[in-house]
């Protein structure tokens, strides 16, 4: 936060003045999207001046919509939400793209290991067959946006973590193994909190809800190919789902 810039006996209220700073903050970056402001003791110790005061021009700030109260959570900028398209054919980059920001996918961590009931129904194949799990966390102008593991088979995808590492793409990734298409067959979608290092890699905080869907993509021919569990920072995205 700036150094205070309100002056005395110009004729201005105390509390436009403070807006007026506060909302210089938010729109120049100083404080960030879903960064939590001062407490009003803090501010009103910064500007000199009591609560009432504080009060009032984050009220008129609350009414403008550049922050938002959340109740035993303090107040703050709220985040720039993004419209995410379930539908046929649902690929993060598009998604994001179509909202003039720019997607990346970053290689959080790749494991094998047994495929477990839930795992092995999803993809038709029987318990204790081997998948191979990518996780990934998918950014809109380098913001997480979501954290996804994505399940294969992995006697089909041998290679599917370095396909990724080249790639950056789950889609360009399956290309190399021959898969050109696949659709969407069926997304469940729950709310619930983050566990620490979801939240960590998502860049919130635990007491903030997550959307989380599970998901089977299918080839064209109808056979399983994924099964995906990704966890949506639920502040940035609103699911719209298309027919």
């Amino acid at each position: 936060m700036n150094e205070a810039g309100i002056e005395r006996g110009k004729g201005i209220a105390l509390w436009r003045q403070i807006r007026e700073d506060l909302k210089q903050d938010i729109l120049s970056g100083e404080i960030q999207p879903g960064e939590m402001l001062p407490t009003e003791q803090a501010l009103a110790k910064h500007f000199q001046v009591n609560r009432h005061t504080v009060r009032r021009a984050i009220a008129s700030l609350s009414e403008d919509g550049l922050v938002t109260a959340r109740q035993g959570h303090g107040t703050y900028v709220p985040e720039a939400v993004i419209d995410y398209a379930v539908k046929k054919r649902t690929r993060f980059s598009e998604a994001v793209s179509a909202q003039s920001r720019v997607p990346t996918a970053i290689l959080a961590s790749a494991d094998i290991f047994p495929s477990t009931p839930k795992i092995a129904k999803a993809l038709g194949i029987r318990r204790g067959v081997k998948v191979v799990r990518i996780r990934t966390v998918g950014q809109a102008d380098g913001r997480p946006l979501s954290l996804a593991d994505h399940h294969f088979v992995y006697s089909r995808f041998p290679g599917m973590e370095e396909a990724f590492r080249k790639t950056g793409s789950i889609s360009a990734a399956l290309k190399t193994f021959g898969v050109t298409d696949y659709a969407r067959q069926s997304t469940r979608v729950t709310a619930r909190l983050a566990g620490r290092e979801e939240a960590e890699l998502l860049q919130q905080p635990q007491t903030r809800p997550v959307l989380m869907t599970e998901s089977i993509n299918i080839t064209p021919d109808g056979a399983p190919l994924e099964y995906g569990r990704t966890l949506f920072a639920g502040d940035r995205v609103q699911m719209v789902f298309e027919t």
